[in-house]
């Protein structure tokens, strides 16, 4: 039954990846850092691109009571976290959402998540015309010895 589900997965995230193709983005390497037991927040990350250019306007997942778009820096010695209302996706040019660094952060987590789990997100993408259009990703959960993303709370 686990290969049959595993086929399902596979033959799922092909739909998707159809679907990225006709808003005009491309996700690669979707992925979710694991939590234990009591963590209630994490971060997904994925290669987003673009071929004409979009701008990602938001997120949801069903996996979290709150999704928002990161973006995480460093000035100087101080680390700096912030949710980004709109991001662009600039054409032809990957943009790379890595522990870090640009991230999906995953708040008020309804259970926890564990290694080998799918978690659904829903990115919204706004087009050149101006019209937003969803994409479908299936994120695997990662053992937590994955790249670890920066702490922080909410």
């Amino acid at each position: 039954m686990h290969v049959s589900l595993k086929m399902a997965g596979l033959a799922l995230a092909g739909l998707f990846a159809g679907a990225a193709a006709a808003a005009d983005l491309d996700v690669a390497n979707p992925w979710v850092r694991g939590t234990v037991a009591a963590q209630k927040a994490t971060g997904a990350f994925m290669q987003l691109s673009s071929k004409g250019g979009v701008t990602l306007v938001g997120a949801a997942s069903p996996a979290a009571g709150i999704v928002e778009i990161h973006e995480m820096s460093m000035a100087g010695n101080v680390m700096k976290m912030r949710a980004v209302p709109r991001l662009e996706v600039p054409p032809g040019t990957p943009l790379e959402f890595r522990p870090g660094s640009y991230h999906v952060m995953l708040i008020d987590l309804k259970k926890p998540l564990a290694k080998g789990d799918v978690v659904p997100i829903t990115l919204k993408v706004e087009g050149r015309d101006k019209k937003v259009e969803t994409v479908e990703v299936q994120a695997e959960v990662r053992d937590l010895t994955a790249p670890p993303a920066m702490e922080h709370r909410h």
